[in-house]
C-alpha cells in the first residue's frame, strides 16, 4: 500500500496474489531514464506475465512522465546509443514504456486509479482472462500512440464507469494471434475523448472478436470515428451489440470495414447490431487545440458519411441499425469530387490499406455510404444535413437483400434519398 507522497521508480513486476494499492494523494512516478525500464515483448512501467489474482486499486495516480521519457529515448537514438528506424519520425512504440503491460494473466482488477502520461500505449492486456477495469481515469496525451486501453485476445473483460482522454484510440480491442480472439467483453458507462477513434476493433485482427457488448457510452471531441469495427487481417468480427451511444463533436459516426492486408485472408464481419445512437459530426477538426492532435490526412475531401465497406465477393453481412440519429454539418463542395454518382467505379477498393473512415477520400454520399454488403436492416434512421450538400444522402454500391424502413432525411433542397449502384433486392418502406 502507498500512502500520501510521490514515489519515483523504474519497472515494477507484479506477482500472483499481490495488489498494488494507492491511497488518495499517493503518486507513483516513472523514471525519466529509459534504461530504468525492463523490456519483455514491450517496454513497460508495471509488468505482470503469467500471474493470477493481481490488482491495482485505490484513489492514487500512476504517472509515467511519458513525454520526457519519449524525448530522452529520441535523444539516445540520435546519439547512436539506441537503434530505431524512427518510423513516422518517432521511436518505435515498443521502445517507449507503456504504463501497464499484462500478458497471460487471470483474475485482474484495475479500479479507482488515475493513469497519466504514458510514453506509448497506456495499458495493454494480452491473452488475459477475467479482467475488470472499473472507475479509472486515463489522462494521457503526452506523446504519440497513447491508446487509453488496449485489450488483446482476452476472454472475459469488463470495462465500466471510466473516463478516458487519450491522444490515440480510447478503448481498442485487438487480435495479434490467429489462434486467439477477444471474447465475452462488456464496455459500459464510459466517457471517452480521443485524437483517433473512441471505440475501435483492430487494426490488428488476425484472430477475431466475438460476443462484445458496448452499452451506454459517451464520446466527445474525437477526431476519427465514434465507433470503428475493422476486420482486415483475416480474422472474424461477429456477435457485437452496440446500444445507447451518445457522441458529439466527432469526425465520423460509424465505420465498419473488411480488408485484406494479408493476401488471401479476407476475414468476416457479420451479425452486428447497433441501436439507440445519437451522433453530431463536427464541421471542423474535432480535436483542434490538443497538444497531440490526430494527423490531417486523406485530404482534400468533404465531411465523410457513415461507412460500411466490404470487399468484392466478401460481403459485410447481417448488420442491423435501429434508432440512429446523425447530424452532419453539410456544405459539401463539388470541386472535391472524384467520385460522383456517374463515376462510382472510380472509388478504389484499397484492400491492403490501413483502415480508417477517410481512406477512400471523397465519397458520393453525405449521410451513409455502403459497399459490398448483404442482409442489412436499417430502421428509424434520421440523417440531418444542416447546410446544402451536393451529394446524395445514402449511396449503395453492390448491396443486396437489404431493407430500409422509416428513413427520415432532412436537408436543404432535399433531393433523391437513396442511390443504388449494382445493387439488388433493396426494399424501402
Amino acid at each position: 500500500m502507498f500512502d500520501v507522497g510521490r514515489y519515483l521508480t523504474g519497472s515494477i513486476h507484479l506477482k500472483s496474489k499481490v495488489s498494488l494499492h494507492l491511497r488518495e494523494g499517493a503518486v507513483i512516478v516513472g523514471s525519466v531514464n529509459p534504461f530504468d525500464y525492463d523490456k519483455k515483448i514491450f517496454t513497460a512501467f508495471i509488468f505482470a506475465y503469467d500471474q493470477q489474482d493481481i490488482a491495482i486499486t485505490g484513489q492514487g495516480v500512476i504517472d509515467g512522465q511519458g513525454r520526457i521519457v519519449a524525448r530522452n529515448v529520441l535523444t539516445h537514438i540520435h546519439s547512436g546509443i539506441l537503434k530505431d528506424a524512427l518510423r513516422n519520425d518517432r521511436p518505435y512504440e515498443g521502445n517507449r514504456p507503456m504504463l501497464i503491460n499484462f500478458r497471460n494473466c487471470s483474475n485482474i482488477l484495475i479500479q479507482g486509479v488515475t493513469l497519466r502520461n504514458a510514453a506509448s500505449w497506456v495499458q495493454t492486456y494480452d491473452q488475459c482472462n477475467n479482467l475488470v477495469i472499473d472507475q479509472i481515469a486515463v489522462d494521457s496525451k503526452a506523446y504519440w500512440n497513447n491508446d487509453g486501453i488496449d485489450i488483446v485476445d482476452c476472454d472475459g473483460v469488463k470495462i465500466t464507469n471510466s473516463f478516458i482522454d487519450s491522444a490515440d484510440d480510447g478503448i481498442c480491442l485487438k487480435s495479434h494471434d490467429d489462434k486467439f480472439y477477444c471474447n465475452n467483453i462488456l464496455i459500459r458507462n464510459n466517457t471517452i475523448r480521443s485524437s483517433a477513434n473512441a471505440i475501435k476493433f483492430g487494426t490488428a485482427s488476425y484472430g477475431g472478436f466475438r460476443n462484445i457488448n458496448i452499452i451506454n457510452n459517451k464520446v466527445y471531441d474525437t477526431y476519427r470515428s465514434a465507433v470503428a469495427l475493422e476486420a482486415v487481417d483475416g480474422g472474424f468480427l461477429e456477435g457485437v451489440v452496440i446500444d445507447s451511444l451518445w457522441a458529439t463533436t466527432t469526425g465520423n459516426a460509424i465505420f465498419l470495414r473488411l480488408g485484406e492486408r494479408v493476401s488471401g485472408k479476407k476475414g468476416k464481419l457479420e451479425n452486428v447490431k447497433i441501436s439507440n445512437v445519437y451522433i453530431e459530426i463536427s464541421a471542423t477538426k474535432p480535436d483542434a487545440g490538443y497538444e497531440y492532435e490526430g494527423p490531417v490526412e486523406d485530404m482534400p475531401r468533404n465531411i465523410s458519411p457513415l461507412v460500411i465497406a466490404g470487399l468484392p465477393g466478401q460481403f459485410v453481412s447481417n448488420i442491423t441499425l435501429t434508432n440512429i440519429e446523425i447530424k452532419y454539418p453539410g456544405g459539401g463542395k463539388p470541386f472535391f469530387a472524384n467520385a460522383s454518382l456517374d463515376r462510382m467505379d472510380s472509388i478504389p477498393e484499397l484492400p491492403a490499406k490501413y483502415p480508417d473512415f477517410s481512406m477512400f477520400k471523397e465519397l458520393p454520399a453525405w449521410g451513409a455510404y455502403i459497399r459490398h454488403a448483404r442482409g442489412l436492416k436499417l430502421s428509424n434512421i434520421r440523417l440531418i444535413c444542416e447546410k446544402k450538400d451536393y451529394r446524395t444522402a445514402i449511396v449503395l454500391d453492390d448491396v443486396h437483400e437489404s431493407e430500409f424502413t422509416a428513413l427520415q432525411i432532412k436537408e436543404p433542397g432535399q433531393k433523391k434519398v437513396i442511390h443504388q449502384h449494382k445493387s439488388t433486392k433493396i426494399v424501402t418502406k
